[in-house]
């Protein structure tokens, strides 16, 4: 299985921090949060990554290489000075990541959350939802008993990590494009799963988030990649 990392975000509400440095390549712990994800991709038997760039690109392709120091073989799929929009940088990878569904994860997401636990079951797609952090608290999406995603019930916010079929970008032309209409249709057709995770999970997205990730490292919180 391959997966995708998004990376190519500007990061402008991170303020000075992400001037010179790319959000994904922000230090947590003696790790960078991109070096964290690919770390727990591998730890999850994922052997090959593609990563979205954008401004900024060339310090991560310095910094992350071809990925052998995590144990993946990495390719980069460069967006040009401004981002794509998640799905919108999905299509222009495709190519890369092939035919077989692909796990889609922010770089920008600290967790302790399985990768290996992702699983389609014949569906189009299977999102991670995660309780509503205060910065989100309206949520996102509902969750039935059965697993299906629905614009209904009590709401979860989405984390960020998705197991994905290709088919549900086909037909789709290059350009900028959001995800959450895509992940609309399949709900509406009945064919996205979700799953939700009580763990650590921290979105950082401001520069008390990142505050927040790095003491959640150094007290133990979150082991390994």
């Amino acid at each position: 299985m391959k997966a995708m990392v998004l990376a190519a975000g500007l990061g402008t509400r991170m303020g000075r921090l992400t001037e010179s440095t790319p959000k994904p390549l922000l230090d947590v712990g003696g790790e960078s949060l991109l070096g964290r994800q690919l770390g727990r991709l591998a730890g999850a038997g994922i052997t090959d990554v593609v990563v979205n760039i954008a401004r900024h690109g060339r310090k991560i392709r310095d910094a992350i290489g071809d990925g052998q120091r995590f144990g993946l073989r990495v390719e980069y799929s460069d967006e040009g000075p401004e981002p794509l929009e998640t799905a919108g940088g999905i299509v222009k990878a495709l190519p890369m990541l092939g035919d077989e569904p692909f796990v889609v994860a922010n770089a920008d997401v600290l967790t302790d959350f399985d990768f290996a636990a992702l699983a389609l079951d014949g569906a189009e797609g299977q999102i991670v939802l995660v309780p509503n952090p205060a910065h989100h608290a309206r949520g996102d999406f509902g969750l039935d008993s059965a697993g299906r995603v629905t614009e209904r019930g009590e709401r979860l916010t989405y984390a960020g990590i998705a197991l994905l079929d290709p088919r549900l970008f086909a037909g789709l032309r290059p350009g900028p494009r959001p995800l959450k209409p895509i992940l609309d249709g399949a709900i509406a057709r009945g064919t996205l799963r979700g799953l939700c995770h009580r763990g650590l999970w921290i979105d950082v997205g401001t520069p008390e988030r990142l505050d927040e990730a790095r003491r959640r490292v150094a007290s133990g919180a979150v082991m390994g990649g």
